[in-house]
């Protein structure tokens, strides 16, 4: 893969990242997440600058730590960056995590923890006989 391509696939899960990671419902800014790094890395030389360069594709290269260190910050597997099945994966996951974050559905799924298999499929099917009458699809399993 040509080192462009490289550094917009990079640009675009770094991105994603950011995105998905929503500390008390904000995004992280260049700045914060480089201060964060730092802190947990001292040796590591990175800046807000630095990150926005990466998250424009103007760099394309960073160092292997750096991108360790970015991984151990929003909770993924460096392979997240180099490797496309595995960062599909994360990506479904992030995804996931967003929807429950969504107002009332954490405290729906909170009420449901240690419920019997039998009471979560009766739950599971009134809300799919609500999703029905509001219109909305079908959830896929």
């Amino acid at each position: 893969m040509p080192e462009s391509d490289e550094g917009a696939l990079l640009a675009e899960r770094l991105n994603h990242l950011f995105r998905a990671s929503r500390p008390r419902g904000r995004t992280w800014t260049n700045r914060e997440v480089a201060e964060e790094v730092k802190l947990a890395n001292p040796k590591l030389k990175v800046s807000g600058a630095y990150l926005s360069a990466l998250r424009t594709g103007k760099r394309t290269n960073p160092s292997a730590d750096l991108l360790s260190a970015l991984a151990k910050f929003f909770g993924v597997s460096p392979a997240y960056f180099v490797d496309q099945n595995h960062a599909a994966r994360v990506d479904s996951q992030l995804a996931a995590l967003n929807e429950l974050s969504q107002s009332g559905v954490r405290e729906v799924a909170l009420r449901a923890v240690g419920l019997p298999p039998e009471s979560l499929a009766a739950i599971s099917a009134v809300i799919d006989q609500v999703r029905k009458l509001q219109g909305l699809p079908p959830v896929e399993e």
